[in-house]
């Protein structure tokens, strides 16, 4: 699967566990409200789990970012396991 998101928020691991970070993207970009007719519709969530990281350097929340990977269902989230991935700039279509 192919996509675009906004990064909503991460999770660094602390030192004593498995080195590990994972971010999850919505489809609506950073404080817009995604609307279908008028009536309120959550946005799309996916969680990229990079292993063996601590950091990726740039995704930070609030970024845009293309990514391409398999999808899993991992505790009722999809989810992708170390995801290819590109920082885009809010300009890009």
């Amino acid at each position: 699967m192919r996509s675009v998101g906004y990064v909503e928020s991460i999770t660094i691991l602390p030192v004593g566990q498995a080195p590990s970070f994972s971010a999850v993207l919505t489809s609506a970009g950073p404080g817009v409200r995604a609307t279908d007719a008028g009536v309120q519709q959550r946005p799309a969530r996916i969680r990229l789990i990079w292993l063996g990281q601590r950091r990726v350097p740039g995704i930070d929340a609030g970024i845009r970012l293309g990514f391409e990977g398999t999808v899993f269902e991992v505790d009722g989230l999809p989810t992708m396991y170390n995801p290819r991935y590109e920082i885009q700039s809010l300009l890009e279509n």
